[in-house]
């Protein structure tokens, strides 16, 4: 799976695998319905089964760690103070790759779904950061700002509703392609799921500067660093657990994950670091 947001995350979900898998739903006699279901995997073992759990647990993590954010910067009103826009930066462009990712490779409908809910709160974010930098700065009240502010947000909300249709109607392209542009299309999807993980890990600096040079983390909330944290130790978690069902050669699979692992663990300890100065106001 391609990575979303942060290192590696989706890859836990179904970590064997990077584009979707086709699974012969009769054939899979001992299989979990629902992971086959939902997942199109087929996890028969214990092994398989945790990884599986622990990998959704993890999405869950990610998809709830920038709403705290959002909430402060609307209590606070002072994203712009508090929230570098380097880290914003480099966390949206890490979903757009990550969204590319999953294009390139066919990942299955709740992939798309997750990737394109980062990307909106990444908007969400972004349009918060710019509405309160020009608010904050502007010496009169403009309604209009606020009301530009609403149309955009909107706007985007209902591009982004509309996107997840169009891509999953049109996946069915990708199949009837040949090999070589299909591995062509793999090799891309991988480029494009290192390419996040280095913006995601490139991301915490900014962040980390900012603190530092304000000596303060007001306008910050803990738990969109607090839960990216749980997010990338469970996703490392959820690939080590896997390990011991794989009929496979466990060196190619680590070293098939292991830029994941690499950026998820550089990320878990900027995250500390940044956590650790939240922690110590």
């Amino acid at each position: 799976m391609a990575s979303a947001r942060f290192p590696g995350k989706s890859e836990g979900v179904a970590a064997t695998n990077w584009s979707s898998p086709t699974v012969d739903r009769l054939a899979c006699v001992n299989g979990t319905p629902w992971i086959l279901y939902l997942l199109e995997e087929c996890v028969d073992n214990v092994w398989e089964y945790s990884s599986v759990v622990i990998g959704l647990f993890s999405m869950l993590c990610f998809l709830l760690s920038t709403l705290p954010q959002v909430y402060e910067a609307y209590r606070n009103g002072k994203v712009d103070q508090a929230m570098s826009f380097g880290f914003l930066f480099f966390l949206f462009s890490g979903d757009l790759t990550s969204f590319a990712g999953c294009y390139f490779t066919s990942q299955l409908p709740i992939q798309v779904v997750t990737v394109i809910f980062y990307i909106f709160t990444d908007v969400v974010l972004i349009s918060q950061f710019i509405y309160y930098k020009i608010k904050n700065n502007s010496s009169t009240k403009s309604p209009l700002l606020k009301w530009l502010c609403f149309l955009w947000c909107g706007s985007a909300t209902i591009f982004l509703t509309v996107l997840p249709s169009l891509i999953l109607n049109n996946s069915t392209t990708s199949e009837s392609l040949g090999t070589t542009t299909s591995k062509s299309l793999e090799v891309s999807g991988y480029v494009c799921g290192y390419l996040a993980s280095v913006f995601y890990l490139s991301s915490r600096f900014p962040q980390l500067y900012k603190n530092f040079q304000r000596q303060s983390t007001e306008g910050t909330s803990y738990l969109l660093f607090a839960l990216a944290m749980m997010g990338n130790g469970t996703y490392g978690l959820s690939v080590i657990v896997v390990l011991p069902s794989l009929k496979d050669s466990k060196h190619n699979f680590i070293v098939k994950h292991l830029a994941w692992l690499i950026g998820s663990l550089g990320v878990l300890i900027l995250d500390f670091f940044v956590s650790l100065k939240l922690q110590m106001e």
